[in-house]
């Protein structure tokens, strides 16, 4: 028997889809932003002289760059609790996406931070500037320009692995539209929609990421 398309369900239940879309682009800011810092504080801690602090990044680094998201989402949900930490679904996948995205930031800086030259950081110490001024001025804003592609286009699979958050409740794209799944059973209708949805999204993020390249590095990201 042949299959017969409907769209319509989607287009009824589409003000629910685009304000799950919100949320997804929520959950992503926010993952984002806090990986960031993760990863900046984690560059400071990998290049610090206190060998256990050291050991601890590369330790957590390995850990979330080898084990699926799906197990520390699940890890950090259950995790929480035990310590007398009980958040709703959304707050703690925040939180498994930052600890997810600043692993990778950790890296992708770091690698920025190892292809300043010795001799700028030099001269800067030459200059008579403080530790904190050179690594701000001098290492940390060259490098964010060097490894800001890379690093925008792993917060891009930031964005799109916020589809996994579904698995613990929390309101998302993926989530939604399981809900209208169920409700309709119309899997291909729905799981194409938000398939455009997600392009949508990742390019939106793409587009605000050149914006703020153009405006803080005075380059294009292509």
């Amino acid at each position: 028997m042949a299959y017969n398309l409907d769209f319509s369900v989607v287009i009824d239940r589409l003000p629910e889809l685009l304000i799950a879309c919100a949320a997804t682009i929520g959950l992503a800011i926010a993952g984002m932003a806090l990986a960031t810092v993760i990863g900046v504080l984690g560059v400071i801690a990998r290049r610090s002289t206190i060998k256990p602090l050291r050991a601890a990044v590369i330790a957590f680094v390995e850990i979330i760059r080898n084990t699926p998201f799906l197990v520390q989402i699940f890890f950090v949900f259950f995790a929480l609790p035990q310590i007398g930490l009980r958040l709703n679904p959304t707050a703690t996948a925040i939180i498994a996406l930052a600890l997810n995205g600043g692993a990778y930031a950790i890296e992708i800086i770091r690698g920025g931070v190892d292809a300043i030259p010795k001799g700028q950081v030099e001269a800067g110490l030459a200059l008579g500037l403080h530790k904190a001024q050179i690594f701000r001025h001098i290492i940390l804003k060259p490098a964010l320009r060097t490894v800001y592609p890379s690093l925008t286009s792993q917060f891009i699979m930031l964005t799109l692995t916020t589809s996994v958050c579904t698995s613990i409740a929390a309101f998302e794209l993926t989530s939604v539209a399981q809900k209208i799944e169920a409700d309709t059973f119309r899997s291909f209708e729905v799981y194409f929609s938000i398939t455009l949805l997600y392009l949508v999204i990742s390019g939106l993020m793409m587009g605000v990421f050149g914006l703020i390249s153009r405006l803080s590095f005075n380059y294009p990201v292509k």
